[in-house]
């Protein structure tokens, strides 16, 4: 079990001209003009400190891990081994609870197929939000497909809330994990997921939380949240590509078999059979993203230094700012209007395709995301093809809300 989590102490609010210098790209212009990035759902920018952490990994400790004796193993793998407990401390887990990986994606098909594939079978259910990313869909079908179990989803209200009443309707006896995104990438809704993983557990049901959206922008206590298992992903926290966690609950962990085999993750290994390590190791076969993790460790002392609480409130306020201004837009439309959502903004106007608006956008120096965002079946519900998103973070500027918005207008008239 975890200790409560110490309240942590109150970080002054930054000065938030300051932190934007921290992060070098954008400083950038594109297309000739001073870049404005709002596509920090996709990936997060990188501050200085997390890239100088991955040079400086290359250049003077670059070694295996868990392998060497030597000065540089040791080095390589302590810092490594460091980076898995700041990250837990960040999620307040334990570190053995915490499998590295390459990110959410490959934690999610880690359940699937080292949790779900062996248990489910004919007549089971999979209950899956309307709003999952693929990510949080596509193995579910692909374990469905092989047990003979069933995916049965869980629908939204119109403002893109999750109807919750139906949902617990259908946490019927067949059911046996719930998948679901803490914080949507398309709809910005904020999923009461405390209160959905109590009720799931009263009914014996397996909860696995998609928490990509949730870990940059909001302080979290996984160990409150009382899922069995949490998936986060680090490029979009600031750290480095190809890196991220699955947390499960330890009983989960001992119970489930591998599912990549390879060096580290055994004790012994024989013609006859092999031991396997302890977890969260024996699900870490081959060589790690080392000097990545290393960097995510780095992010995650910057999101702390900043202090999650002054990020999410400084994301609200931006949020605020940019929905006010774009709903003066005539023909604007915005996807997405749940209470106390986070700061992503699906829109389209009227008589604008997406892809021509974020072209458009693109040559004003602004990258958007156009598309579905990966979130096929949420779109359906929507009923629209595509959309653009703007997804804004900490290190944006209330500068840069307006200029988007101009930007936004004259690509409008363009398109009139």
């Amino acid at each position: 079990m975890n200790a409560p989590r110490t309240a942590p102490a109150t970080i002054p609010t930054p000065d938030w001209d300051g932190v934007r210098t921290d992060f070098p790209l954008l400083t950038r212009e594109i297309q000739g003009k001073s870049l404005i990035y709002l596509d920090s759902a996709n990936t997060g920018q990188k501050p200085a400190s997390v890239i100088e952490a991955v040079d400086d990994f290359y250049r003077r400790h670059n070694a295996n891990v868990s392998r060497a004796v030597h000065t540089l193993g040791t080095e390589a793998t302590d810092a490594y081994e460091g980076a898995r407990s700041k990250l837990a401390r960040f999620l307040n887990v334990r570190a053995d609870e915490l499998v590295l990986c390459s990110g959410t994606t490959f934690a999610i098909n880690l359940v699937a197929y080292s949790w779900a594939l062996p248990r489910l079978k004919s007549g089971d259910t999979l209950l899956v939000s309307r709003m999952e990313h693929h990510a949080n869909i596509v193995p579910w079908q692909l374990v469905a497909e092989r047990t003979g179990a069933r995916i049965k989803v869980a629908e939204l209200t119109a403002d893109g809330s999750l109807d919750l009443p139906a949902l617990y309707a259908a946490m019927t006896t067949d059911v046996k994990l719930l998948a679901l995104a803490h914080v949507s990438n398309v709809l910005g809704t904020v999923n009461p997921v405390r209160e959905i993983c109590r009720e799931a557990r009263k009914r014996g049901i397996v909860t696995v939380v998609d928490g990509s959206q949730a870990a940059p922008h909001r302080a979290l206590d996984v160990a409150a949240i009382g899922c069995d298992f949490y998936a986060i992903t680090g490029h979009k926290m600031c750290g480095p590509t190809g890196t991220g966690a699955l947390w499960a609950r330890r009983e989960h962990l001992q119970a489930m078999p591998p599912f990549i085999g390879g060096g580290e993750m055994i004790r012994e290994v024989s013609f006859e059979g092999t031991v396997f390590n302890d977890a969260p190791h024996k699900f870490e076969a081959g060589t790690p993203n080392i000097a990545g993790f290393i960097g995510l460790g780095a992010a995650v002392d910057y999101l702390q230094s900043v202090g999650m609480a002054n990020i999410e409130a400084r994301e609200n306020e931006l949020l605020a700012h940019a929905t006010e201004e774009l709903l003066k837009i005539d023909g604007l439309r915005i996807f997405g209007r749940a209470p106390g959502k986070a700061a992503v903004i699906s829109f389209l106007i009227e008589g604008a395709h997406a892809h021509d608006l974020a072209t458009l956008l693109d040559l004003e120096g602004v990258a958007i995301r156009s598309g579905q965002h990966c979130a096929h079946p949420l779109l359906q519900f929507l009923g629209v093809a595509a959309t653009c998103r703007a997804s804004l973070a900490f290190y944006n500027t209330h500068d840069e809300i307006e200029r988007f918005v101009v930007a936004l207008k004259k690509a409008r008239g363009l398109l009139a």
